[in-house]
Order: C-alpha cells, then sequence, then structure tokens
C-alpha cells in the first residue's frame, strides 16, 4: 500500500478567465439559536470567486464553519466573525463573503381580554455580507394583521344611516325600541369588508448594532397597526378585535405610512424597506404599498 494525496480538483487551473460573484451552497438545513428558541433553519451560504485561474471553491469548508450557529445565539458579531472564516479559508480565491438564513419564529402572544394565549409564527431572513466597505446585516420578518376598508366603513354607516330614517321617519324615538334596533340586523344591515394582510419588513443594521431585534421589530409593527391577528380566543376578545378593527380602519396606504413612521422611531437602524398587501374580500386582486428609508443609498 502506498499513500497517496488525494486529489484537490478544485484548485486546479482553469482556462475560464471570469471571476464569479456568488459561489456556495444553498438551503442548507441546520438549527440555529435565535430569539430565545431552537429554529429549524435553512443557510445559503457563500464566496466571491475573485481568482479566475482557480476552478472552484472549498464547500466543505463553509459547511464546516456553519456549524458555529448550533452552539451560540444568533447575533451580528457572530455573524461577522463566521464570515471572516469563510474567507480565511478562502485566502487568495474570495475578497466578498455571503451567508443567508430562513427561518420562522413562534413567538407565545396574549389574547386581547381573555387571561388566553397561543403560539403565532413569523418567517424571518437573515441576511450578512463582508465585502470591501465592511460589514452588512440586513433583518427582514413578516407580520400578519386585519385591515378593514375606510371606503366599505363609510358606504355600510351610510347604508345604516338610510335604514335609520326610513324605520323611524316621523316617529318619536323610544329609548328601548332603538337600542333593540341598533341590536338587530334590520338595524345594522351593512358590514365592512376586512381581509387578511401581510406586512414585509426589511432593516439594515447600523454597524454599531449588537442584536438582531427581530421581536422588538415584531411588537413594533404589530402596536403600529393595531390588528394584529390572534390566537387563541374567546368571544370577549372577538369582540375588543371587531372594536380595534373599527378603531383602526386602513386601506394599504395608511398601514405603509403607520409602519414607516414606527420605523424611523427604532434604533440602530441605518436603511429599511417595507410592503403591505391586502389579500382583498372585494375585488379578486390584492392592494398593495411600498415605502423605504435611505435603502437605495446604503
Amino acid at each position: 500500500m502506498h499513500a497517496l494525496t488525494l486529489p484537490d480538483i478544485a484548485a486546479q487551473a482553469t482556462h475560464y478567465p471570469q471571476t464569479l460573484d456568488w459561489v456556495g451552497m444553498g438551503e442548507v438545513a441546520l438549527p440555529l439559536l435565535f430569539a430565545k428558541q431552537r429554529i429549524n433553519a435553512r443557510a445559503d451560504a457563500g464566496v466571491s470567486l475573485d481568482a479566475g485561474s482557480v476552478r472552484g471553491i472549498h464547500m466543505s469548508r463553509l459547511y464546516l464553519a456553519l456549524q458555529a450557529l448550533e452552539a451560540e445565539d444568533l447575533r451580528p458579531q457572530l455573524l461577522e466573525q463566521l464570515l471572516g472564516e469563510f474567507l480565511d479559508s478562502h485566502q487568495g480565491l474570495s475578497q466578498q463573503a455571503y451567508i443567508t438564513l430562513r427561518g420562522e419564529a413562534l413567538l407565545s402572544r396574549p389574547a386581547l381580554v381573555s387571561p388566553l394565549s397561543g403560539w403565532k409564527d413569523y418567517p424571518f431572513e437573515v441576511r450578512a455580507r463582508q465585502d470591501s466597505s465592511g460589514f452588512h446585516v440586513e433583518l427582514q420578518v413578516q407580520i400578519d394583521y386585519s385591515s378593514t376598508c375606510p371606503c366599505s366603513a363609510a358606504l355600510a354607516r351610510q347604508l345604516i344611516q338610510q335604514r335609520f330614517i326610513e324605520d323611524f321617519a316621523d316617529q318619536p324615538l323610544d329609548h328601548q325600541q332603538l337600542l333593540s334596533w341598533l341590536g338587530s340586523t334590520q338595524g345594522i344591515l351593512a358590514t365592512p369588508h376586512s381581509q387578511r394582510s401581510t406586512a414585509t419588513l426589511q432593516i439594515r443594521l447600523s454597524p454599531q448594532a449588537n442584536e438582531l431585534p427581530l421581536i422588538e421589530l415584531i411588537d413594533c409593527a404589530e402596536q403600529a397597526l393595531g390588528t394584529a391577528v390572534q390566537t387563541a380566543v374567546k368571544r370577549a376578545d372577538e369582540q375588543a378585535f371587531a372594536l380595534a378593527n373599527g378603531q383602526n380602519l386602513m386601506f394599504c396606504e395608511d398601514a405603509a405610512r403607520r409602519l414607516h413612521s414606527a420605523l424611523l422611531l427604532q434604533p440602530e437602524l441605518s436603511a429599511f424597506s417595507l410592503r403591505v398587501v391586502h389579500a382583498e374580500s372585494l375585488h379578486a386582486h390584492d392592494a398593495v404599498a411600498a415605502s423605504s428609508w435611505n435603502w437605495s443609498l446604503a
């Protein structure tokens, strides 16, 4: 038996002169510690291939480096260290490193009135890169909420007014009779339409950020909107939700502006982009609005 050196085909010279912006692995399954819980996540990990004379990178080095995410809570510092390891393991080949992590955070959310609570999932994505301009981190999260159309609410109120005129024209108003009328389908004959809606928020963290503010971002958005979808509810919670929708009538434009204003007040953000989608119950299409701050400049 003779000891043989295993061939390194990736390091072989190539006749292709082109460099490549990104080479790596996609949809790598891994456990992730994030937002105080272990998450079943997927990762895209890669580096640039700046040495045109080299055939490929060493993907196993990227894969092994990802194991650091299993034991520590996900923070910007950990991501920066990980990307540094990507580049250290590809010295002379790569000048840029990238990682994207996707998963769903499960958060316990209380009911509006009753002592009940339940679990709600929030799909998120973390993107980090190391390049000639430094280290950059972005966080994206998707949030579901309810939106009640202001136009349909006004039209419903007008119909109720019209029915009131018809039912009580030239009659003295009796308190009990009027109270019964208000509690009947004859009186409240029309209701506004509402729909489940989705806000997708993307933020870019400032270099001073020490944490990935996932929960803070979710809380900020849900408070700004006022009508986050619920989990476990009793009738009292459902009534409180109806009240919240009635007090927070909004077009997609209103929702986008509320979120924009709320994000401007969040610390340690250098840029953000947001998109809201109202899955219309009236139309066969969606109503969509988007907004951003410093996003194209960051």
